[in-house]
C-alpha cells in the first residue's frame, strides 16, 4: 500500500463522523460502512493489502471468530472520533466511541498496511489488544499480538518523500476495484470452470469403462455353462486342484480354473452366482448409465452456469471453496450440496436423487423446480422460518441453471414439501404454490 494513496484516504475518512457498520466479508477482507451509506473495503492480505470503494456486498461465508464478533459489536452503531495515520506510517488508525459503551468509553481499530506485518488489531484505550484478525506470538516476531498484550509500535519506517496528489479519492477507489473485480473475476471464474471440468472428465471415463450390455450376457451365459461343466465333473476334482481339464458338451478341450478356499461341491454354486451376478448388471446397466449421462449434463449447466456468472459472489454460491468438507460434514452424499445466505440447499443431480430428496425434506422444506421443463428439483432447508425473499430468488436461479442451458426466460413453483405428492419415481404433483420468473441470460450476451 502506498502511503500516499492511504494519507488520501485517511483525509477523506475524516469527512465521517459514524461508523453503521464493520464486518468480514472474505478472508482478509473487512467492510466499513460510514454513515449509512457509504462502504469502503479494506483488504488486509499479506503483501497485496489494498483498499477499494463499492457498494455493500453480502458475505461470501459468516465469520463468527472472537474478532469478527469484537468488531462487529463495537463498531456498528459507534461514533467516530477520528482518523489518523501514527508516525506517517502506513497504517490506518480510527479512534471510536462505541455505541454499547455506558461511559465514555475508547477503543482503536489499527489497520496496518506493512507487508509482512499487515493486520486489523483492536486496542482498548491503553493500548492493550482485544483482539486481532491475526494473533502473533514470539516465535514469530518481536512484536506480539494476542489479546491482552500491550501493542509495541513497529520500527520506523524510512520511506521516499511522494509529492504524488489523487484529487478524488473516492473515484480512484471505485476504479480500484473494478479492476480488482475484474481480475478476481478472471481468475475464480477459471478456477471453478476447472473444478467442475475434471468432475465432468470423471464421470465421461466412468461411463466409458461402464462394461456393454451385450458382453455381460455373453459372459452370464459362459458362467452358466462353466457351471454346469463342473456340476458334472465333480467326481474328478481333488481337494488340491486348481484347474480342471476336461470338455465341454459340444467335445471341446476346456481348462475350468477351480477357485481357493471353495468346498468342491460349491463350485458349480459359484459359477451360477457369476452368472446371474453378470445377468442382473446386463439387466441393469441402462440404469448406472443413465445415472452417469444425467450428472454429467448437471455438471455440465453448472459449468454453463459459471461462465455467465459476472461476479465473485455467483461464482461461489455455484461452486462453493469449501465444497468438499460441508458435504461431508453435512453426511450428504446422494445429492449437491449448497448454501445460500446460511440456508442449506440441496439439489437433485438426476432421477434418483431427485427421488431420494423428497423422501428425506421435512414438511416445511421448501421444494422448487422449473415449471413445463425437466430438471433438478431444489429443497431448502427452513426449519420452520420465513425465507427472505433473495433466498428464494437465488435459490429458483440456481434451479434453472441446473435444469437447463438454454437463454430465456423460466418459471420456477416453489412450496411447502407437504403439498408436494408423489405420482411415480420422481413425478409429483403439487399445490398452494407460487412462481418466481427467472432469466436465464446466455453467455454469448454477457458483457
Amino acid at each position: 500500500m502506498k502511503r500516499y494513496i492511504l494519507y488520501a484516504i485517511t483525509e477523506r475518512l475524516k469527512d465521517f463522523t459514524f461508523i453503521s457498520r464493520a464486518r468480514r466479508i472474505e478472508d482478509n477482507t473487512i467492510e466499513i460502512m460510514f454513515e449509512k451509506y457509504q462502504s469502503y473495503f479494506f483488504n488486509l492480505t499479506r503483501g497485496e493489502s489494498t483498499i477499494y470503494k463499492a457498494p455493500p456486498k453480502r458475505p461470501l461465508q459468516g465469520y463468527h471468530a472472537p474478532f469478527d464478533t469484537l468488531l462487529y459489536s463495537l463498531l456498528s452503531g459507534a461514533k467516530l472520533l477520528c482518523v489518523t495515520m501514527p508516525n506517517d506510517d502506513r497504517i490506518l488508525r480510527f479512534t471510536i466511541a462505541p455505541k454499547s459503551s455506558y461511559k465514555d468509553k475508547i477503543i482503536y481499530l489499527q489497520l496496518e498496511f506493512t507487508g509482512r506485518h499487515t493486520n486489523a488489531i483492536l486496542l482498548d484505550e491503553n493500548e492493550v489488544v482485544i483482539e486481532a484478525l491475526r494473533h502473533i506470538d514470539n516465535n514469530s516476531s518481536f512484536r506480539v499480538i494476542r489479546p491482552g498484550v500491550t501493542l509495541l509500535e513497529l520500527p520506523p519506517f524510512t520511506h521516499k518523500e511522494e509529492s504524488i496528489r489523487i484529487d478524488d479519492i473516492d473515484t480512484y477507489l471505485e476504479e480500484r476495484y473494478r479492476d480488482i473485480q475484474d481480475k478476481k473475476l478472471l481468475t475464480l471464474k477459471q478456477q471453478k470452470c476447472s473444478t467442475v471440468a475434471k468432475k465432468i472428465k470423471k464421470l465421461k471415463e466412468l461411463l466409458k469403462l461402464l462394461p456393454n450390455k451385450e458382453k455381460l450376457e455373453l459372459q452370464a451365459s459362459e458362467y452358466q455353462k462353466t457351471g454346469h461343466i463342473v456340476l458334472a465333473n465333480l467326481h474328478r476334482i481333488k481337494a488340491y486342484d486348481t484347474r480342471l481339464e476336461t470338455y465341454d458338451f459340444e467335445g471341446n478341450n476346456i481348462t475350468v480354473p477351480i477357485p481357493k478356499e471353495i468346498k468342491t461341491t460349491r463350485i458349480p454354486d459359484y459359477y451360477f452366482k457369476l452368472s446371474k451376478r453378470a445377468k442382473t448388471k446386463a439387466k441393469n446397466i441402462y440404469i448406472e448409465e443413465e445415472n452417469l449421462k444425467s450428472k454429467i449434463l448437471f455438471y455440465e449447466n453448472i459449468y454453463n452456469a459459471l461462465q455467465e456468472a459476472n461476479t465473485p459472489y455467483a461464482l461461489e454460491l455455484l461452486v462453493p471453496k469449501r465444497a468438499r468438507s460441508l458435504r461431508k460434514k453435512e453426511k450428504v452424499k446422494e445429492c449437491e450440496l449448497f448454501w445460500i445466505e446460511e440456508y442449506k440447499v440441496l439439489v437433485g443431480r438426476n432421477a434418483n436423487e431427485n427421488q431420494k430428496l423428497l423422501s428425506l425434506a421435512k414438511g416445511n422444506d421448501i421444494w422448487m423446480h422449473t415449471r413445463e421443463i425437466p430438471g433438478s428439483h431444489v429443497i431448502i432447508r427452513t426449519d420452520k422460518q420465513n425465507l427472505p425473499q433473495s433466498v428464494l430468488e437465488t435459490a429458483a436461479k440456481l434451479c434453472v441453471d441446473f435444469s437447463t442451458k438454454q437463454a430465456g426466460n423460466y418459471l420456477v413453483d416453489y412450496t411447502k414439501r407437504k403439498f408436494v405428492k408423489i405420482q411415480e419415481g420422481a413425478h409429483v404433483e403439487y399445490d398452494k404454490y407460487q412462481t418466481l420468473s427467472v432469466l436465464k441470460e446466455g453467455v454469448e450476451i454477457r458483457v
